[in-house]
């Protein structure tokens, strides 16, 4: 990624968002990201919803069990008053948080912080999810990862829900997910 030169000495704002399917390495990115604003003496907050609990009630966890401290919080406007004079914030699962996360990043972009946000942009029924495509239309950089379909190898864009249930909200792992292909998501079919 190519950044300007700051010839001014001021602090630059922008949003940069991951997506793509489940286990597809987007929360791994982030922490890669954020590592490397850190190793920078970059000061960096992080944020995740604090309904996701799945793997550590605080920690925002890869499914490579890398981890890196957050801060969970329950509407993203209480981002805003903890990220004062930050550097960088990242956001994880952004698909979880309320409508008024698009207008918190640009706050804080505006205000010269990078922000870093990853989040499924497809739900398990290949529709946009949450506040993705509102973030997508706002990101200056966006990163679309792919998983590995478990059915056929090929890149795996979609989040196939192997249960019957039909509720938007449903954390889970490998035991409820799965990636698929374009083609054996639409074929439906479950494992054997």
């Amino acid at each position: 990624m190519f950044i300007e030169p700051n010839i001014n000495n001021e602090r630059r704002g922008w949003i940069e968002v991951i997506c793509g399917s489940m286990f597809s390495g987007k929360t791994e990115e982030l922490i890669r990201r954020l590592k490397r604003a850190r190793i920078a003496n970059l000061s960096v907050e992080i944020f995740k919803p604090s309904m996701d609990i799945r793997f550590h009630e605080k920690n925002i966890v890869s499914h490579d069990e890398n981890a890196i401290p957050s801060i969970p919080v329950g509407h993203s406007t209480e981002i805003l008053p903890l990220a004062k004079s930050v550097d960088v914030v990242g956001i994880d699962e952004a698909q979880f948080f309320d409508n008024q996360l698009p207008e918190t990043c640009d706050q804080l972009a505006s205000g010269g912080t990078r922000v870093i946000v990853a989040g499924l942009d497809m739900d398990f029924s290949a529709n946009p999810f949450g506040q993705m495509p509102n973030l997508l239309a706002k990101a200056d950089y966006i990163t679309k990862l792919h998983a590995i379909c478990v059915r056929c190898g090929n890149i795996a864009n979609y989040s196939y829900r192997k249960s019957g249930d039909d509720a938007q909200l449903l954390l889970g792992e490998k035991d409820l997910y799965e990636p698929r292909c374009r083609n054996c998501y639409f074929k439906g079919e479950t494992l054997l």
